[in-house]
């Protein structure tokens, strides 16, 4: 099927052109909260990692009740629901940052709240693609949409920079919540398109339980699941904290990480437009041994490396994520049966990010213990352990896409 064709199903532009501006916000916001909150009066990279510890904290508590929330109240509806409220509490902390005093509650509680709707969002908007897709454009229009989001992350990555250095981060922040607002909003107009379920007497920790049974079903994505927790918290913690620090001590700044982050983000639509062209016969294979791009790309920031070596990691590993990105999200819609995708992605996006806060929390005081270049090493080497290990076992090295109904467990 011709990306035109996937282009002329109704509401898929208005669902890309959502995800064009919410990614904007998306790529401008994590540099403008980094350099803002190192910026502050009491600023310094433990108070960066609560603020974004928090983020990830709340949503691994609220993602698997959001899958069951997506489930039954609407997939479309919650990700229109959750942005619209994400983006007006994120005003609360643009107000404290205009005034440059942030007290650390305004962080926790607004970047809490933010991961709270996000773990709602996430799994709601796994199961909004196939709902207004057929199954054989499913992969074309995850690549597309991936183009898309990574265009916005590209632009928005490129001014931030600019826009904190000439600005102040409360202006880069305010138009990251104007953004969610507006997506949210225009996803929210074709809610119909995922109704609510039908009732039913099942409960939520009925529904839960039955989402976490076919998630454990596939080994293959239990197995990945556990290994990408190691290799997020490696990835959180080398680039959200110990990144900006290096930023600031050997470069220029917020200027030089807004580099690094749109270097990831043209990496990104490399990544989706590859994506649009290759079929491996064994995915999850091709995807592990791609992920070896995270370990070279922690390894530049040791020492430190130039700033465009550091870039051209960033890049590399930016192509392995959206890969990641659209044939794991093919592999789920395809396998995994559609009346609990939202669970399972629920499931999914809990475990790879579990250890997320933990990488945040520990980055700042281990690098003060061992030297951040010590550290980088050590975390470079914690991913090629984490990469390795899933490839021993045969339900990883041998899931393809054959058998793609998606009715039953595999």
């Amino acid at each position: 099927m011709l990306v035109k064709e996937v282009l002329a199903h109704k509401y898929v532009k208005r669902l890309f052109i959502a995800r064009f501006i919410s990614n904007y916000g998306n790529g401008l916001g994590p540099i403008a909260i980094a350099f803002g909150v190192l910026a502050l009066p009491n600023g310094s990279a433990n108070l960066l990692g609560i603020a974004l510890g928090s983020t990830a904290v709340c949503f691994l508590i609220m993602a698997p009740f959001g899958g069951v929330i997506a489930d039954k109240y609407g997939r479309a509806r919650m990700v229109g629901i959750t942005d619209m409220l994400a983006g007006l509490v994120l005003f609360v902390q643009v107000y404290f940052f205009a005034i440059n005093n942030v007290p650390l509650l305004v962080l926790i509680l607004v970047n809490g709240f933010f991961g709270a709707m996000w773990g709602i969002f996430w799994p709601a908007f796994t199961g909004v693609l196939p709902a207004i897709l057929p199954e054989e454009a499913l992969q074309k229009g995850n690549a597309f949409n991936a183009l898309v989001s990574n265009s916005g992350m590209i632009l928005g990555a490129a001014s931030a920079g600019l826009l904190v250095s000439g600005f102040g981060a409360a202006t880069a922040l305010a138009i990251d919540a104007i953004s969610f607002f507006i997506a949210g909003l225009l996803v929210f107009t074709f809610r119909h398109m995922t109704p609510r379920a039908e009732i039913t007497e099942n409960t939520m920790l009925d529904d839960l339980r039955h989402g976490w049974q076919v998630f454990k079903s596939f080994r293959w994505i239990v197995v990945i699941v556990i290994s990408f927790s190691f290799i997020v918290m490696c990835w959180a913690a080398a680039e959200s904290v110990l990144g900006p620090l290096i930023a600031l001590e050997h470069f220029d700044g917020p200027k030089s990480w807004s580099i690094v982050i749109t270097a990831e983000s043209i990496g990104l639509i490399v990544g989706a437009l590859l994506a649009l062209k290759i079929k491996p016969k064994f995915p999850m294979r091709f995807l592990m041994l791609s992920s070896f791009t995270i370990t070279f790309y922690i390894w530049t920031m040791a020492k430190p490396q130039s700033l465009a070596l550091i870039a051209f990691g960033a890049f590399l590993f930016g192509i392995t994520l959206d890969l990641w990105g659209t044939l794991w999200n093919t592999a789920l819609q395809r396998k995994v049966p559609r009346d609990s995708l939202s669970r399972v992605s629920a499931f999914d996006a809990m475990g790879s990010m579990i250890f997320k806060p933990v990488g945040l929390a520990i980055a700042a005081p281990l690098s003060t213990l061992f030297g951040i270049d010590n550290l980088l090493m050590i975390l470079a080497g914690v991913t090629v352990v984490a990469i390795l290990l899933p490839l021993l076992d045969p339900t990883v090295r041998n899931m393809s896409y054959q058998s793609e109904l998606n009715l039953s467990p595999q």
